[in-house]
């Protein structure tokens, strides 16, 4: 089995289209699929349902492509581990950070990583902390800053960074506006505008009214804090937010409370992968994010 298969049978897998994976890896599709076609041989299955306008993937294949991702991965850090001894840092490093985390700014910490090491080819991604842990669960992202109540699942592992309070957001015209603390088992007949199910917050606030034994009513469900903020803006409903996101100009004008009660504090931590330490471009990122390494940082 040869790395290079294993790469062309990814971009397939991730692209479900031959043709878009041969643009995608620059190579001839008669030499992809003659890879494809070699790696089925070695493994004794079929890693592919080839239909007319697209691919899809076998059990075997879908069986195959975590461990692909992880197996390039290896083999990148160790290239990259080689290099370091040289005294170089370069490859490829994929990291991903929810919005608004408000202990790492992530605009001037690419800025400052890519300046100190420009051997290294960078890419960030923005999503919901569900979305990113589960990408560096399966290998495609080397590091992410996340936002998560409870413990890590399977094959991941956090680094705490630091802790929020949870606030109340509501228009100044609302009924909530004279008050300087809630509950939120009071909360449960409100109207809410929330993150979508993926980010920490949201989670944060699901579990909050789960241990309350209260329900409540999401009116509007986005995926920005700014966004957030302008229905809130708009009377349209109320916010549970981490205490970052009151203090952005947008939230100008809104009232902000403290939330009493069984509430768990958001939570920001470095997702890695569990089991491998992190790679010599992942730690020089780390290190310039956290001046203070978090415990069980190499």
């Amino acid at each position: 089995m040869e790395l290079r298969h294993l790469e062309y049978f990814v971009a397939v897998a991730e692209e479900r289209h031959f043709t878009r994976a041969a643009e995608r890896m620059r190579v001839a599709q008669s030499g992809l699929s003659a890879s494809i076609r070699a790696l089925e041989r070695d493994l004794d299955a079929v890693l592919f349902v080839r239909h007319t306008r697209r691919v899809e993937l076998t059990d075997a294949g879908r069986a195959l492509l975590a461990e692909a991702h992880r197996t390039l991965a290896s083999a990148a850090a160790a290239r990259n581990a080689v290099a370091a001894v040289r005294g170089l840092l370069r490859g490829s490093l994929a990291i991903g950070a929810e919005q608004c985390l408000g202990v790492i700014d992530m605009a001037p910490l690419v800025a400052a990583f890519r300046r100190a090491h420009p051997g290294v080819e960078i890419r960030l991604s923005y999503a919901g902390s569900g979305h990113l842990v589960e990408q560096v669960r399966l290998g495609r992202m080397h590091a992410a800053f996340v936002a998560l109540p409870g413990t890590a699942p399977d094959g991941v592992r956090l680094l705490p960074v630091a802790g929020e309070h949870m606030m109340l957001l509501c228009h100044p015209a609302h009924a909530l506006a004279d008050s300087s603390s809630v509950a939120v088992g009071t909360l449960a007949g409100e109207e809410f505008v929330d993150f979508s199910a993926d980010w920490g917050a949201r989670r944060v606030n699901d579990l909050a009214f789960t241990r309350a034994g209260a329900d409540r009513r999401i009116a509007v469900e986005v995926n920005d804090v700014h966004t957030l903020l302008d229905f809130v803006h708009q009377g349209l409903g109320i916010a549970l937010v981490p205490a970052p996101v009151t203090r952005k100009p947008h939230a100008k004008g809104l009232h902000a409370a403290t939330v009493a009660g069984p509430v768990p504090d958001w939570r920001v931590a470095v997702a890695l992968p569990d089991g491998s330490p992190p790679g010599p471009a992942t730690e020089a990122l780390l290190r310039l994010a956290l001046p203070k390494p978090p415990e069980g940082f190499p």
